[in-house]
């Protein structure tokens, strides 16, 4: 039953006050057609719960924007949603079209900067992978009730295929619920190639202001974390709050190994105590059991990467000696769950803090 300024209503109630469902929920479709923005395409997804979100089809359905009463959930780069026909796969040009956004996808068979894998392709492989470039087809924006529920969905398959090779395909559903402040992601890949494929995959989700500004607080159960040079440990004094914006440019990484709740999900939170406004990631530990962080505070590029994925940004190298580079085989299916919801209001932001410590004690027994 959706929940609307400050009242539930059923599906009637809620009929008898609409001449059509866009007034309070839906998705449509648009082209953009200037500049290097021609062929990323658009599909923007509108909720009455004060949630909304931009879906590039032509950027494998990643989400370019995402905004909550007017306030930007995510940082917005200076590069625009540029179109897949300008790709540079060449050393670092995939940060030629990094629009940032809610989310971007890395993978399939690829995350972390450019490098040679010997054992595999034996050729360079590019910054964090083709996945991101790739059109989706079959793509399907649609609202309709589920009982008492009225649900968006966007779909699409996206390939990441080459002759005498690769043959991955993604089937993605991104999907919201009237009245809910909550994005599922629903990935399923599958190889239909003949031979195993290397299997990397990870969502680059990318928060910024104003619910990323200085004090800002990272709030995870982690059983161990590593800064990513020196594979060093650290704690969570390090990485949990934000400093203000700074002058010199400087990256951050960290690995997290996260600790699930007893219904053996992740729970991660980043929390801006000002603005008594917060984000909440949700993802099953069996399919994504680790947590890219990446930090970049510097003037005009204020953001940090809270990226979930089945292996770590740093590449093949790192994956396959820590164990987490696995390979999917002919005909096999994965399938990737992924939650992200905005916590609006100390009520909400306490709740939600009170039931990720009662997982992690119950969890840690």
């Amino acid at each position: 039953m959706p929940r609307l300024f400050g009242r539930n209503y059923t599906k009637q109630q809620i009929l008898d006050r609409v001449g059509n469902m866009d007034q309070v929920a839906g998705a449509r479709r648009a082209e953009l057609v200037e500049g290097n923005e021609r062929g990323a395409d658009l599909i923007e997804v509108f909720n009455a719960s004060g949630l909304g979100f931009s879906v590039l089809p032509g950027r494998s359905l990643d989400i370019a924007s995402a905004h909550y009463k007017g306030q930007s959930l995510c940082f917005r780069s200076n590069t625009g949603d540029v179109g897949p026909a300008f790709y540079e796969p060449e050393g670092y040009g995939w940060a030629r079209g990094f629009f940032g956004g809610l989310v971007v996808s890395c993978g399939m068979i690829f995350c972390g900067h450019p490098e040679t894998d010997p054992l595999e392709e034996n050729e360079e492989l590019p910054l964090h992978g083709r996945l991101s470039y790739l059109p989706a087809k079959g793509v399907n924006a649609e609202g309709s009730w589920e009982d008492e529920d009225y649900v968006v969905r966007v779909r699409g398959k996206v390939r990441e295929a080459v002759v005498f090779g690769t043959n991955l395909e993604l089937t993605r559903e991104i999907s919201t619920v009237l009245g809910e402040k909550s994005i599922q992601i629903h990935d399923r890949i599958e190889n239909l190639s003949v031979d195993p494929s290397p299997l990397m995959i990870a969502y680059h989700t990318n928060p910024g202001f104003p619910v990323l500004d200085a004090g800002t607080r990272v709030v995870l159960n982690s059983r161990k974390s590593t800064e990513w040079t020196e594979d060093r440990v650290v704690g969570p004094e390090v990485y949990s709050v934000a400093p203000s914006p700074r002058k010199n440019a400087h990256d951050d990484v960290y690995i997290h190994r996260p600790i699930p709740d007893r219904q053996g999900n992740v729970n991660v939170g980043m929390i801006n105590d000002r603005l008594e406004l917060g984000l909440y990631w949700k993802f099953p530990f069996k399919e994504m059991p680790v947590i890219t962080h990446w930090q970049h505070f510097h003037k005009g590029t204020f953001v940090t990467g809270i990226e979930p994925g089945n292996v770590s940004m740093l590449g093949r190298a790192w994956n396959r000696k820590n164990g987490y580079l696995k390979n999917i085989q002919p005909g096999e299916t994965r399938e990737f769950h992924l939650e992200i919801g905005v916590l609006d209001g100390q009520k909400e932001i306490r709740a939600w803090e009170r039931v990720f410590r009662a997982g992690a004690r119950g969890k840690k027994k």
